[in-house]
């Protein structure tokens, strides 16, 4: 681990994080919203046609970062796509006021539009900053990833909260100011992005080798994560049946949250001052991964109140392995992805995952009937992609470091 001298976050770096923030409390406020408007609502749907409209939004959306980056890239610029994304996003929210069918699928339609402009194009904005100073990339991503999680919990606890209390109407109309908000803080930066990063010497072929990686690495975390997902929201379930945690009645779901934000914080301390490879931070958050899930196995399917106690300790290690991976890929395809094509990339990124989240849903029956089987699963592929991290770190030492 090598020790950052004369490098700091800038103030632009901030501003975007706080952009971000404010972007993704709206879209997850929306988002939790929108359920239960199309349920509840005015159109009072079937639960299997609310959830069928929202699975789509999920998919249109992984299609819409694409296009968005594209524009971003080759067309409009990624300033311009943010500002335009942004207020088609806000637009949407506000079309949802309309009580009718018609409605609501404008809406939809603009608010995944809107998000497919914005989010790859702020990632690949953000993470332009850092070109020139790329031992921060780990650090800044971290910070940006504490912003929008800190924003994602705020949308769904205070936004859902409004519009299930208040009203629909006046949810979907804060969550549209709010989306507005979210481009105060861009607007008025005025900074030159560097063009390209310093020093780097790897060749195409070496480059696109480490993205290749990044994109099966963090295809195979989120995969494996929600299989394991399945058998902790069913422990969730039955701890909030135990009497004695009545004090974490309905607030198991929210453990994560919790962790993720002071986590997050001391990482992005940490790597402000130490620079160690990014394919290093990878593996560690495997192995903290493959802890986590070892962990959650000696839980049995019927636990106690003293198992509440390793379930925490559970969920503390695949926070940290998340908080180990999630931020770091972006950090990676920006270190290796030429400036010019960034957001592309970044949106790429989401397809892999997509993919094998259709591919592994072959499988859903079988981890839902059986729960632990799927943990054994995330521990056995956890557990040798962390292998095949450690060799490539160690075998790559001196071409992976600047």
């Amino acid at each position: 681990m090598e020790k950052i001298k004369n490098q700091k976050h800038s103030k632009e770096a901030f501003y975007y994080s706080i952009s971000a923030m404010f972007q993704k409390a709206s879209y997850y406020g929306l988002r939790a919203l929108v359920v239960l408007y199309m349920i509840d609502g005015t159109l009072k749907m079937d639960n299997n046609e609310a959830f069928k409209i929202y699975g789509w939004i999920i998919t249109a959306l992984i299609f819409s970062k694409i296009i968005g980056a594209l524009l971003g890239d080759l067309v409009i610029g990624n300033k311009r796509s943010i500002i335009i994304g942004t207020i088609t996003q806000a637009i949407g929210a506000f079309s949802l006021c309309i009580p009718s069918m018609t409605g609501l699928y404008i809406g939809l339609f603009l608010t995944v539009t809107g998000s497919g402009l914005f989010t790859p194009n702020i990632i690949s904005s953000f993470g332009k900053l850092y070109l020139n100073k790329i031992k921060l990339l780990d650090s800044g991503f971290t910070l940006f990833y504490l912003a929008i999680n800190l924003g994602a919990f705020l949308g769904i606890m205070l936004l859902g909260y409004i519009g299930e209390y208040y009203g629909y109407n006046i949810g979907f109309i804060i969550t549209g100011i709010v989306t507005l908000i979210s481009i105060i803080p861009f607007v008025i930066l005025k900074k030159e992005i560097a063009s390209e990063i310093k020093n780097n010497k790897l060749s195409i072929n070496k480059k696109i080798i480490n993205i290749s990686i990044t994109f099966i690495v963090i295809a195979l975390f989120w995969n494996i994560y929600q299989i394991a997902n399945i058998r902790i929201l069913g422990l969730q379930q039955q701890f909030d049946e135990i009497s004695s945690f009545d004090f974490l009645k309905n607030k198991w779901q929210s453990i994560n949250a919790f962790y993720a934000l002071p986590i997050s914080l001391i990482a992005t301390i940490l790597w402000s001052y130490f620079y160690s490879s990014q394919f290093f931070k990878l593996m560690l958050g495997f192995i903290f991964g493959t802890i986590s899930l070892n962990i959650l196995f000696f839980i049995p399917e019927l636990p106690t109140e003293q198992h509440a106690i390793i379930f925490i300790i559970s969920l503390f290690f695949l926070t940290v392995s998340e908080i180990l991976i999630a931020p770091i890929v972006n950090s990676i395809l920006t270190k290796y992805t030429n400036p010019k094509y960034l957001a592309t990339i970044v949106s790429l990124a989401f397809l892999p995952t997509k993919l094998m989240t259709l591919a592994f849903a072959l499988f859903n029956d079988t981890f839902y009937d059986n729960p632990i089987l799927g943990v054994k699963f995330g521990i056995i592929a956890m557990g040798f992609i962390g292998i095949g991290l450690f060799s490539y770190v160690f075998w790559n030492r001196e071409k992976m470091t600047y």
